[in-house]
């Protein structure tokens, strides 16, 4: 499958199957994480593998939905602080973008699997710190991955017109 194959199956999934995730296809997602290019080569992340019940148990109390509580597993993408790079000339931390690429490197490895993912960001950020305490990484967002439920929701996928957000000067 080529990139523009996988941009157009890839979908929020808001319902998994009880399948678990194979350690292959967590150890191919997370290599296509590792690989992901970030800001003079910084990579100021840190992605954290829930998979225990009571991990996953504790991470639900900072997002308590329903469809999310199906996932088998989830990665919590969290940015260094200390470490991004910062542009020189308007003082712009690029960590939040370095883990957003790396996110979408997740997300469409995780589609060539054959597995479902969504991005959640609307977490309540003070549970998730007192889950995942630390000076200097903070979470960026979590990303549920599992095998697609056969009545998983898809909404249609709307774009603009390529005219509406392509420019030439």
């Amino acid at each position: 499958m080529n990139i523009l194959e996988l941009s157009q199956q890839r979908f929020s999934a808001r319902k998994y199957t009880a399948e678990p995730v194979s350690q292959a296809d967590l150890d191919y997602i997370l290599e296509c994480v590792r690989l992901a290019p970030s800001a003079v080569n910084k990579q100021p992340w840190k992605f954290v593998v829930v998979r225990s019940e009571e991990a996953k148990s504790k991470l639900c109390q900072a997002y308590d939905r329903e469809w999310f509580r199906s996932a088998p597993l989830y990665i919590v993408c969290m940015k260094n602080n200390k470490e991004c790079w910062t542009r020189r000339y308007d003082d712009k931390p690029h960590g939040d973008i370095d883990v957003a690429i790396a996110i979408e490197h997740l997300c469409l490895a995780a589609t060539e699997r054959g597995l479902g993912t969504c991005w959640v960001c609307n977490y309540n950020t003070k549970i998730m710190s007192e889950l995942l305490p630390s000076d200097d990484f903070e979470a960026v967002a979590i990303i549920p991955i599992g095998h697609i439920a056969e009545d998983c929701p898809r909404a249609e996928k709307k774009r603009k017109a390529i005219e509406e957000i392509v420019e030439e000067i």
